[in-house]
């Protein structure tokens, strides 16, 4: 089970893994190079249209593999015949990931989904059930966390928010999101994901009680500029020095 300790606030958080050239986002081998560096790992998780829970960011293929398409339409046979950027690595299933890390070091799973609730949620309170490892949840969506604040109480869940400057969401939804206004009767966090680019800010400030991740943070000039504002960071493009 995950709980509330001191890897959320105390060990830098590779988002997608270390990755680079070399090691795509989201790939085996950019999770191995966060173990072998040290760091907890951040990763997303989507589902396949035959339950298959995958480690993907985005819902179009194209950015990461140059196909057309979208991820949900895809089954687990169809990954074999992808790969990761200019690669030879594979999309990762969850299942996989959990055998790679297997409790070496923590794992930030955000929950992928703009649609339904309720079966990709399902399957992974089912696949962590038995993870021996540290963990945590985090989503945009508040009625995913809500979800998991029904089902599995006990998995820590963390809010994610930004100012959403540029991207298609309704008025209102980016005005509630943005304030955190679902936060207490919805997702219920344990703690807050913000955008680093929007921080500090009075909607944060609000609850303060709880633990502060800025995401995605890609320099050392910028982890120095919030460092003050937060209690850990999401990290990619470097190593920070703390």
């Amino acid at each position: 089970m995950g709980n509330l300790n001191s890897w959320l606030i105390e060990i830098p958080i590779a988002h997608r893994g270390l990755h680079d050239k070399q090691a795509p986002e989201n790939s085996m081998s950019a999770f191995k190079n966060a173990l072998d560096a040290g760091y907890a790992i951040e990763l997303d998780v989507r589902l396949l249209s035959d339950g298959t829970v995958v480690v993907f960011h985005d819902d179009s293929l194209a950015r990461m593999t140059g196909n057309d398409g979208y991820i949900k339409f895809l089954t687990k046979s169809d990954l074999e015949r992808l790969t990761l950027a200019d690669s030879q690595e594979k999309i990762p299933t969850f299942e996989e990931v959990l055998k790679l890390v297997d409790g070496k070091t923590p794992l930030l799973i955000e929950v992928k989904n703009e649609g339904k609730v309720g079966e990709l949620e399902n399957k992974v309170i089912k696949m962590l059930s038995n993870y021996k490892g540290k963990f945590a949840i985090q989503a945009f969506n508040p009625f995913v966390l809500n979800y998991f604040y029904k089902h599995a109480p006990n998995m820590l869940r963390g809010q994610l928010a930004s100012f959403f400057k540029g991207e298609r969401l309704p008025f209102f939804q980016k005005f509630a999101l943005k304030r955190l206004m679902l936060c207490k009767k919805v997702s219920h966090p344990d703690f807050i994901s913000y955008d680093h680019n929007s921080l500090p800010n009075r909607f944060v400030r609000k609850f303060k009680k709880l633990p502060l991740i800025a995401w995605t943070v890609r320099s050392q000039e910028e982890y120095m500029k919030v460092v003050k504002h937060c209690d850990n960071i999401i990290f990619e493009n470097f190593e920070p020095k703390i």
